[in-house]
């Protein structure tokens, strides 16, 4: 059995949602849920979680990435001049651009608000997984690969969107035929574990291939790319 394990991201770890899953058929029976604290960090809590288990999808709400543009642009500016290229191009990655072209909801800019900090945090969390079990934990790009435990980039807003579902944060409606959260440890009313359930769900989708592919794989490689459904159902 898979390990699907979703992560609602923050720079706090009390404000990390943390969920655990895995897919019955087309459903996805949670079966535990936490946040974080100082003691017990989010990264330490995922490691205890998927201990037993073989294969392993972590699909976390944060930018994994940094638009291509903005490390060129940089690499060669000087204070005092002009930056050679428009802001959107710095600022904003091709998985931006295309969930907000596909899905009708622009993400955070990871190259111009605050979620870039929760990007480094989210980086730490990975690496901090892969020195501790010693799995190397790379970007899964197709829902079957060679190596056991992956990792993917998913948006919440984007997985409710896809489904048809209410776009709040912190909100399952719409949602509760994918679930089946009869079973789960942990206490549901939180909004960032509400949303690292979603975050499952957009695991589910990437295994089903029902998460649009990135059309520009070199860019993905380099900014990360956001797997969400490939319409409105």
């Amino acid at each position: 059995m898979i390990a699907l394990l979703g992560i609602d991201c923050s720079t706090n770890p009390k404000k990390t949602g943390l969920a655990l899953g895995e897919l019955q058929g087309n459903v996805v029976q949670i079966l535990r849920c936490a946040t974080g604290t100082r003691t017990n960090t989010p990264a330490e809590i995922a490691i205890s979680w998927l201990a037993d288990y073989e294969e392993a999808l972590i699909a976390i709400d944060a930018p994994l990435g940094w638009p291509k543009k903005l490390g060129q642009c940089l690499s060669d500016h000087k204070a005092g001049f002009r930056v050679q290229s428009e802001a959107n191009q710095l600022f904003r990655r091709v998985t931006d651009v295309e969930i907000k072209g596909r899905l009708g909801k622009q993400p955070l800019e990871v190259g111009a608000n605050l979620i870039a900090r929760t990007a480094v945090s989210a980086l730490s969390f990975l690496d901090q997984i892969r020195r501790d079990t010693g799995r190397r934990i790379p970007l899964a790009w197709e829902p079957k690969e060679e190596e056991r435990w992956r990792a993917i980039e998913v948006y919440p807003a984007a997985t409710r969107i896809g489904h048809g579902a209410l776009d709040k944060g912190g909100s399952l409606v719409g949602l509760e035929v994918l679930l089946d959260c009869t079973s789960v440890q942990g206490d549901l009313s939180c909004k960032d574990i509400v949303d690292a359930v979603v975050c499952t769900i957009a695991a589910a989708d990437f295994l089903s291939g029902k998460a649009a592919p990135p059309l520009d794989k070199e860019a993905a490689l380099v900014e990360g790319w956001i797997w969400a459904p490939q319409t409105v159902h």
